[in-house]
This record gives structure tokens, sequence and C-alpha cells, in this order.
């Protein structure tokens, strides 16, 4: 099956929009031309040189990778370092690269921390620390006629989804005025009279990503010329949308049990963690990646354990013994995120070609 590179980019925008990714993340088609269709897909945590020999290899003209190859300016191309490597080859051999990051981990459901409770056997209850400014209110004014027909247009754009619940909406009624002047095509009334009309007031909340299409939603369902509406941005922490997430398992379990289970979950040669007084664990934080600023938020919605990776020496004595905390190590944290991009991809092209990566890019080795 073939694919344009910005169909595969919008399956992926679907489930973490680029709007999610951190301030210093570069996520996106980092190598390639949106509108070049591809034929198979190489799926990777790093797109490292190796890499790049495996997908030419393998016939693919596509590496999609969690990292970013690429995350600052390039002012030079002349194979210095693998970063410049990496991409000279992938340019010269007609491969794109495409990194969904940081968006991928933001997400509650179906992103990356999801995926490493899953393996561990953990629930899901909700997003560790909620970002912010991620929603607007759309109010949009429209005759008492055509109310069920907007709001499912406006549902079916993505709109009034809240936590757990969608198709949420507020409906106000009151008396709408109006005069058309001369130019004007009027669904109800005439030009030069002033005309009232039962009407209704409809607010919903709209992802700041779903602005556009929901604008255009509104636009073709509502039956009048010129559409009265506002947009309100929002300082609502969201409740989909954020860094790591909370879990808990159904029966709590011994600390050093938990440790086991953790490692051999995981496929970890080494488990860092704490000294603590925590004997027993049932609330998990976990954090793929980098999670260390996360501490103060796992001690604080009360967690007995918090798994994540890179910490740094000084940064174990932050758990103040209240809290075990286990670095598994950045690439074993991770490394299931090809199982996400797995399943967007099938969910929405059955047909198309991806491999799994056979390269292992973990940078790290453990003498045992």
């Amino acid at each position: 099956m073939m694919l344009r590179i910005h169909e595969i980019i919008a399956a992926f925008e679907q489930v973490a929009p680029s709007r999610l990714q951190e301030s210093y993340d570069n996520s996106g088609l980092i190598v390639g031309d949106p509108n070049r269709t591809v034929s198979k897909a190489l799926l990777c945590l790093d797109s490292t040189e190796a890499v790049v020999d495996e997908a030419i290899a393998k016939g693919c003209d596509l590496i999609i990778a969690h990292h970013p190859i690429v995350f600052g300016g390039l002012k030079r191309f002349t194979g210095s370092n693998y970063v410049q490597r990496a991409v000279m080859k992938a340019i010269r051999n007609d491969i794109a690269i495409y990194a969904c990051h940081t968006n991928l981990d933001n997400i509650l459901r179906g992103g990356v921390n999801e995926r490493i409770a899953q393996q561990l056997g953990l629930k899901v209850q909700r997003v560790l620390r909620s970002q912010e400014g991620l929603l607007l209110k759309l109010a949009v004014y429209v005759p008492l006629t055509d109310v069920e027909a907007l709001t499912e247009a406006l549902f079916a754009a993505g709109a009034g989804k809240i936590g757990n619940y969608d198709e949420c909406a507020f409906t106000l009624e009151g008396e709408g005025c109006f005069r058309p002047n001369a130019d004007a095509n009027p669904t109800l009334g005439v030009a030069g009279r002033r005309e009232r009309v039962q009407e209704a007031r409809i607010e919903v909340l709209v992802p700041t990503w779903l602005k556009a299409s929901v604008s255009k939603a509104m636009t073709a369902a509502h039956p009048y010329e010129e559409v009265a509406h506002e947009w309100v941005a929002l300082s609502n922490a969201s409740a989909e949308y954020g860094a790591g997430v909370l879990c808990e398992f159904d029966e709590a379990m011994p600390a050093i049990d938990f440790l086991k289970h953790v490692q051999t979950r995981m496929g970890c040669e080494v488990v860092k963690y704490t000294k603590s007084g925590v004997t027993s664990v049932k609330r998990v934080a976990i954090c793929g990646g980098a999670g260390s600023f996360l501490i103060g938020d796992a001690l604080r919605v009360g967690a007995d354990a918090f798994v994540t990776s890179d910490v740094k020496y000084h940064e174990f004595f932050d758990a103040e013994e209240k809290l075990l905390l286990c670095d598994i190590g950045h690439f074993e944290s991770e490394k299931y995120t090809i199982d996400l991009f797995s399943a967007i991809l099938s969910s929405k092209f059955p047909k198309f070609a991806t491999i799994f990566a056979e390269t292992i890019t973990n940078p790290i080795d453990y003498l045992t």
C-alpha cells in the first residue's frame, strides 16, 4: 500500500497532536517531502546511522522514530558527528524521517506512559502533571430549530470532550436580534428590517489544535450567512494531556516484589532505586524517559513508587525516603513505544507495511 507522508503524519496528529510537544522538542517531519509517497516504514526508538542502514537494507523509504535525530539547528553537514551522518545518509538514499516524541509522552490514553503501565499490569487513573492552555471555549448562537444539527456537527468535529465524557455542551435559550443590510442574503427576514428570533447559545470545549476543523464544521452546519460566535482561551488544566501518569494495582505488593516485577516485566539489566520507608506498593507514578522533574508531583499525589529514568545522584534524595524511586534506564522505559507506532498505523492503514527495527540503539551497556 502506498501512502503520502502527510497522510501518515495526520494519523499520528489525531492521536498525539504536535501542539502537545515540549518547547525543547523537535517532533514532526525532519527529513523528506510531506507530499511524497512511501510504501514501507521502519519503526524505531532512535533514527541513528545504523538504523538508516537497516532501512536501506530492508527497502524502507520512511523511518518513524520516537526520538528526533535533530534537536537543535544544524549549521553544517560535514559528517563530523552521528547526527549529521544519519541525516546525510537518509537524504542520499531518499529516506524520510519522522519523529513523534514528547507529544506521545503527554497523552493519557494511547501514549508512552500508558504502555508502560500495561506492561506492569497497572490501571491508569490520571495525568500526573496536567498541561494548561490547551483548551478553548466556543460559544455560538443559532436558531432553536437548528440547535440539534449544529451540536451534532460540533461533536463530530471533536468538540465537547471532557475527560471520560464526550458530547458535553451547555445550551441557553434567549432572543437574538439583527437587521440585514442591502447586500445581505438572510436565511430569515428581509433587508432593512430588524428581526427578532428565538435562539440558543451553545457552549463547548475545544482543544486548541481542533479549532480550525471545528470552525469549519460550525460554519458548514449553521443556517446563517454570518455566524455569531466567540472563542475564549481557558486556563483550565487538561484532564487528558500532561506529563506522567498515576496508576494503581488491584492489590498492593511488597516493595521488594514490586522491584523484581519491574525488572522482569520491563526487561531491565539494572533497576536503581532509593532507600525508603515504603514497604508495599499500590499507587505508582510513571514517566517514560527522563522524569525526575516529576518527583515532587509523585510525592504530592501520595504515590508509593515512581518508575522513570535518568535520575541524577542528588535527585534521589528528593524522594525524602517517602517514595520508592526507581530508575530503570531511558531505553528500557521507552522501548515499547514502537508498539504504539504500529497500533496507530495499523488502525488507520491496515495494509501499510511496517517493520520493527532490529538495531538496538541503547548507547548504554551493562557489565554483569
